[in-house]
């Protein structure tokens, strides 16, 4: 593999600091590839016995070790302790001359590696868009799967092939846009569980038997019509700007689920500006809107 001024070979030693869920499930998918998995630094004895199970012939030493025995390392810890640990490794003299590093962090580029890239190291950011849930599929969910890329020019081809030998498409995300990228993902990702959640229960405070059968075909089309269609594909009342079904909406929540009104305020406003927006609202019902909505 051609890194810039730097040849690797065709397959690589691979070594894993941090194999939790997503460290072994890139690392399996990396060995798929024919990459041999050499060395790993585990803490828990749930990272151990992944270890064991998925990489048996893979030393458990430390990250320094790890460093030493392998082309590519992967650094799949959490976001808060990346910094720290790539800082201590240079500190303590981890050999990372002419080493591919990669971490898998969505809200980090390549400049939380400069450390190591000051000492030689070839700096990658290869962030997998999916959650893993430490179950033996974890590795399958990465096929047809983006990555968020961030590398120097003379490496993307490197970062390129390593995302394609895993099953994933490479989507290059500039350094200064790492923060907006990883922000977009959590706004959808993460929020999408709280509204789920939070309107089964609004459904089951209703008298529902059932909130998940009701939800799903719904929230499905509702998917899919938000990926195909974009802001064209908004329905509901505040789309048609049906101010006084929202005015009933905003009551019956502030009386059963007042924790949730001030998320359905919000929400209604920006979809109601994103409406607008796209010419599916007019200025006159927008305004009546964000009257009930509490801001002009």
């Amino acid at each position: 593999m051609e890194t810039g001024t730097h040849t690797h070979p065709a397959r690589l030693k691979v070594g894993v600091i941090g194999p939790g869920r997503a460290g072994t499930a890139l690392a399996r998918a990396l060995a798929r590839a024919g990459h041999q998995v050499t060395a790993a630094t585990a803490v828990s004895e749930a990272s151990k016995s992944r270890v064991r199970e998925h990489f048996p012939g893979a030393r458990l030493t430390e990250p320094a070790g790890v460093v030493e025995d392998a082309d590519l390392v992967l650094l799949t810890v959490p976001d808060d302790v990346l910094p720290g640990l790539v800082a201590g490794l240079a500190g303590t003299g981890a050999p990372f001359a002419g080493r591919l590093i990669a971490h898998a962090s969505g809200a980090h580029g390549i400049r939380v590696l400069d450390p190591a890239t000051r000492n030689g190291a070839l700096p990658l950011a290869l962030h997998p868009v999916m959650t893993f849930t430490g179950r033996d599929d974890d590795v399958d969910r990465i096929k047809g799967v983006c990555f968020g890329v961030t590398a120097p020019d003379q490496l993307r081809a490197a970062a390129e092939v390593l995302v394609i030998e895993m099953g994933g498409e490479p989507v290059f995300i500039a350094e200064e846009n790492r923060g907006l990228y990883h922000a977009a993902l959590a706004f959808a990702a993460n929020h999408i569980v709280t509204l789920v959640a939070q309107a089964a229960d609004m459904l089951a405070a209703a008298g529902a038997a059932n909130p998940d059968r009701m939800l799903g075909p719904l929230l499905g089309a509702a998917l899919d019509n938000a990926l195909r269609f974009g802001d064209a594909g908004l329905t509901g009342p505040v789309a048609r700007g049906d101010d006084g079904t929202v005015a009933a909406h905003v009551a019956a929540i502030k009386n059963a689920e007042p924790g949730a009104l001030n998320a359905y305020l919000a929400l209604a406003r920006l979809t109601a500006d994103r409406a607008l927006a796209a010419g599916l609202l007019s200025p006159e019902d927008a305004e009546r809107l964000l009257d009930v909505l509490g801001d002009r």
